[in-house]
């Protein structure tokens, strides 16, 4: 039985409206009567079968009594777990079928090759193989279908009456083939992140006559311009999606003569010059997204207002000047706005007073890193449906009452972090309905105490105080269950860290970095969570050891403990934390032979170990592979010995032939099924003679590969292997007792930046290379 290969479970939907529709599968009742079940009138057959967000979690094989439903013409099985099952070939024995969907909404979705089969199902119209909701994309999400070109080719000759075709995450990995333009019936098109690539003249879509939707966001296309003629007759196009795809130079004209558009995303690309008026013309916009391209030039924000019908822009992150006109817009029909983006577009002065006209349909507004200046004016907290505000880095003033926020009674994410605020808190909000907090960021707002407030917020799974005077933490926010995230780096942080941390079991980012926090590290808080991925404790006062513990499973991704006063060796348990990227220890007083042991970790990339007391050789028993580290940093230790040339013949990473083998899979942390925070990499290296801060490093660090041995005792000759390393940025092997010649090898370090030799006993010519 089909019910019975598969448990209901409520975490294998996504949608809030999922319920488990074969429980009404009853044996000894018609299987016609049944939820999810259609059948022919005449024959009793059965022709439907929807079974989408019906909590289904399990396996679908090819002996399911699913495909003895031969007759079968629609079959929608979107929104399960089907637990990284592959596809049955046998799917093409459903030979009438014209509707299939099996659409995945998480990540565990089907896996592997799409059977070449599925191309056989020549009566097809509809065909939809996505994963992923586009508004819910986590960091760097892996493809876990694949389907080959030639299945492809095959689909789109048999099924030559396709109208809607999504493969959105499914990898195929070539470039955009010719023939899709044959599909004279298609409607609807989502190729969103299919590892696409080559040159593409858009215009050749354009032969689709009935085509309302196109998306090829995420792809490395080279769109070519399109439209050789003004008098072309442009399909019916209302959702156009070229996020990510390598657009440059201006607006191409095309895309204003497509009257019917509702949805335009051209975000993330190179586009350039000023946002054309003519923009304007395109009544029926609802979707406007604009933002991380180079648009430039100054355009007055009402402009947009003018688009009677829009409901979420986003002009974030280009290099515009949005004029803040002044004056009234109480006769002005505003548009249905709910979602506004206006980080980055150098607004200045007063709070733009139109935005206050948006009280019956504002739920996001965005103004982060501007130019505002003054006070926060009152009227704002009549927006009452505002769901998320973030008014961070700008140069908004005066005493806030924090309380005013509570207002709000929509309100999940709140950001009021660098300002030139003071916030004012109430000493009692017991008796007050709070807004469903979940994100509150307060670094910078010259805080002095934790608002009382926050104790109530049940739902509070980020908070960021950083950069304020806070001088404790209160005990209450151990009791925070659902607190995922916390920030409280550079405060003045006093007294011990509390064990009672380690009840939140949840905690996915701890941050207590360069406070006076004093005494030892609970000896919980290494495997306290099997949540934790990021754990930063530096710029303290902390003594005795690291914590040993370390659990089988943990994700640690993320481990800095440096500038404090530690002592002892370095944990042999972190060989669990097989997700671990970046270790810093430097600056204390450790006292250990060279960690070999590290090489296991299949992630690690970042070992930092600096002033320490580190003795002995550098060199492992066994082949230490390091398989993706990028920077290593021993200076200032006591290792001694000769450099052994197996250590570098390992550095894998360090010899690597194309940029995109270097690139770091993920340094950012995810903390919820939706939100995603960053965590940026900083740490301290010596770079030309000079100690240098490399801080808040992130998709360009692959870039920075380093080796500093500066400031030990080693002795011997440089082993020649150091010159194959040849994606070298840094070497410092300065402040040792090396001896011999420069190698010949090193000419072959053509991306070297740094060299520093100086303070040993070298001898010999300086090779020409």
């Amino acid at each position: 039985m089909f019910k019975q290969s598969f448990v209901i479970s409520e975490h294998a939907s996504s949608d809030p409206l999922s319920h488990p529709k074969t429980t009404s599968w009853i044996p000894t009742t018609d299987c016609c009567s049944w939820h999810g079940i259609q059948c022919d009138e005449l024959t009793g057959h059965v022709i439907a079968v929807d079974l989408r967000s019906s909590q289904l979690y399990g396996s679908l094989d090819a002996n399911s009594s699913l495909f003895s439903l031969v007759h079968i013409q629609y079959l929608d099985l979107s929104d399960n777990d089907f637990n990284h099952s592959r596809i049955p070939s046998r799917i093409c024995e459903f030979s009438q079928l014209r509707y299939l969907n099996l659409a995945q909404y998480s990540e565990n979705t089907f896996f592997g090759e799409v059977p070449p089969q599925v191309s056989h199902l020549r009566n097809l119209l509809i065909l939809d193989l996505r994963s992923y909701r586009l508004r819910v994309i986590p960091p760097n999400p892996i493809n876990k279908l694949q389907l080959k070109k030639s299945t492809l080719r095959s689909l789109i000759q048999n099924a030559t009456s396709l109208e809607a075709l999504g493969l959105d995450f499914v990898t195929i990995s070539s470039s955009i083939p010719d023939m899709l333009t044959n599909l004279t019936s298609l409607r609807k098109l989502s190729l969103f992140q299919c590892e696409l690539y080559g040159e593409f003249q858009i215009e050749k879509f354009f032969k689709l006559k009935m085509l309302n939707v196109l998306g090829l966001s995420g792809n490395k296309l080279s769109l070519l311009p399109g439209i050789s003629s003004s008098n072309e007759t442009l399909p019916p196009i209302q959702q156009l999606g070229l996020r990510s795809c390598n657009l440059h130079g201006e607006i191409s004209s095309w895309i204003m003569n497509l009257t019917n558009l509702s949805y335009l995303d051209l975000e993330d690309n190179n586009l350039q010059g000023q946002i054309p008026h003519s923009f304007f013309r395109l009544v029926n916009l609802k979707t406007l997204s604009l933002g991380s391209n180079s648009f430039q030039g100054q355009i007055e924000l009402d402009m947009f207002l003018k688009l009677r019908r829009l409901i979420r822009l986003d002009l974030s992150f280009n290099k515009l000047t949005l004029l803040n006109k002044k004056g009234s817009y109480s006769n002005v029909t505003m548009p249905p706005l709910e979602f506004l983006y206006l980080s980055s577009c150098n607004i200045s002065g007063e709070f733009p007073s139109w935005i206050m006209n948006l009280t019956s349909s504002l739920s996001l507004l965005v103004l982060e890193d501007n130019n505002l200046r003054g006070e926060i004016p009152h009227s704002l907290f009549t927006l009452e449906n505002l769901e998320a505000l973030s008014l961070e880095y700008n140069l908004l003033e005066g005493q806030l009452d924090l309380e005013m926020f509570l207002k709000l009674k929509m309100l999940t994410d709140l950001g009021l972090s660098y300002n030139k605020l003071s916030l004012l808190t109430e000493k009692d909000s017991t008796n007050v309905t709070l807004p469903p907090l979940q994100d509150l960021s307060l670094a910078s707002c010259n805080l002095v105490e934790f608002p009382p407030f926050i104790r109530e917020l049940d739902q509070l799974e980020s908070l960021n105080v950083e950069n304020n005077d806070l001088k404790t933490i209160p005990s209450w926010m151990w009791r925070k269950k659902n607190l995922l995230v916390l920030f409280a780096s550079g405060n003045s942080l006093t007294g011990r860290i509390s064990p009672l941390m380690c009840n939140l079991k949840s905690l996915v980012v701890l941050e207590f970095a360069y406070n006076n926090l004093s005494g030892v590290i609970p000896s919980c808080l290494g495997s306290f969570s099997q949540s934790l991925q990021a754990l930063m404790l530096q710029g303290n006062k902390l003594v005795g050891h690291i914590p040993q513990a370390y659990a089988p499973g943990s994700n640690l991704m993320m481990i800095d403990f440096s500038n404090n006063t530690l002592k002892g060796k370095l944990p042999r348990a972190l060989v669990n934390c097989k997700r671990l990227e970046f270790l810093d220890v430097s600056h204390n007083g450790i006292n250990d032979s060279f960690p070999y042991w590290l090489s296991t970790l299949p992630e690690l990339k970042v070992v930092l170990l600096r002033s320490n007391e580190f003795h002995g050789a550098i060199m492992c028993p066994s082949r230490c592979t390091f398989p993706k580290l990028h920077i290593i940093d021993l200076s200032h230790n006591e290792f001694s010995g000769n450099l052994a040339p197996e250590i570098f013949k390992n550095l894998k990473s360090m010899t690597a032939s194309k940029i995109s083998q270097l690139q770091y899979e993920n340094n950012t942390v995810s903390f919820s099924d939706h939100r995603y925070d960053d965590i940026f990499y900083s740490f301290t290296m010596s770079n030309k003679g000079v100690v240098m801060d490399y801080q808040e490093l992130q998709q360009d660090f692959y870039s920075l590969l380093a080796i500093d041995l500066s400031s030990n005792k080693l002795v011997g000759e440089i082993p020649n292997v150091l010159g194959d390393l040849n994606r070298l940025l840094l070497l410092n092997l300065s402040n040792n007792m090396l001896s011999g010649n420069v190698p010949l090898s090193f000419g072959k370090l053509s991306n070297l930046e740094a060299l520093d030799l100086s303070c040993n006993d070298l001898s010999g010519q300086i090779p020409p290379q």
